[in-house]
């Protein structure tokens, strides 16, 4: 239960095919599958009242069931992960929903609070987190999304693209004007299934960005600025930088 009273619920979307990384739920990093490390992270926030795996494999669903974990399957083709999270909606009663992706370790426990707090708060239908970017590598690099907000915190636009484009002067030297998007979303259960319902936009099918539907078809979405860290595995080689991550000691 959150410290606010709304019962909050992460759902873990997890397929077991991936372009880049086949099976990387189930990769082994110190000793754990990913998965488990995903969700146990999620499962320490004080502001969660219960985790679970959405999977559409059953080498997935064994693993979170040995480790203890709540999972479901959904064997549906779905387009994203957010419309994978709305069909375990449509089963449960919860009215507040968190994606959290199935490759992104939380570091810090206060993460979700910086996203769960503020949205409980807002009336908002659907938020999510930005960090800001350190150097322009990131912001060049096409597999970190970068966001770009107004001065409310809403989003105005997502892209793979190092967004915003400074015309004038050294990119370098602005660096701090590009956030990455964290790949976190929490949704009302209205908004959520009203989301999975609409058709795929153009914005979302160029980008390759389930959020961009969300903007296409004008809902809008609160980001909130945090400073705590995770870890994304986007490919096998990232395995072995998080292990020496994860042996780290949690930063206050």
């Amino acid at each position: 239960m959150s410290s606010r009273g709304t019962p909050v619920m992460v759902v873990i979307p997890a397929r077991f095919g991936s372009s880049r990384f086949p099976g990387k739920p189930l990769a082994m990093l110190m000793g754990k599958p990913l998965i488990q490390h995903v969700y146990e992270r999620a499962q320490a926030s004080p502001m969660i009242s219960q985790v679970l795996v959405a999977t559409d494999d059953a080498r997935i669903r064994d693993a979170v069931d040995g480790f203890g974990g709540t999972v479901v399957m959904t064997t549906e083709p779905f387009r994203t992960g957010t419309d994978r999270v709305a069909a375990v909606a449509r089963q449960l009663p919860a009215q507040v929903f968190v994606n959290l992706q199935g490759d992104e370790i939380i570091l810090h426990p206060e993460l979700l609070t910086d996203l769960v707090m503020p949205f409980l708060a807002s009336g908002a239908g659907m938020g999510t987190l930005k960090r800001r970017l350190t150097s322009m590598a990131e912001a060049r690099n096409p597999g970190v999304v970068k966001v770009v907000t107004d001065q409310q915190g809403e989003a105005l636009y997502f892209s793979r693209a190092p967004i915003p484009h400074v015309r004038d002067g050294a990119q370098e030297s602005v660096a701090w004007l590009h956030y990455v998007h964290l790949g976190i979303y929490i949704y009302t259960r209205e908004t959520l299934l009203r989301l999975a319902e609409m058709p795929t936009s153009p914005l979302e099918d160029s980008e390759k960005l389930e959020q961009l539907r969300a903007l296409d078809h004008g809902i809008r979405i609160r980001v909130w600025e945090t400073t705590h860290p995770s870890l994304r595995i986007d490919a096998p080689e990232d395995l072995k930088e998080a292990e020496l991550v994860l042996q780290r000691p949690v930063p206050c």
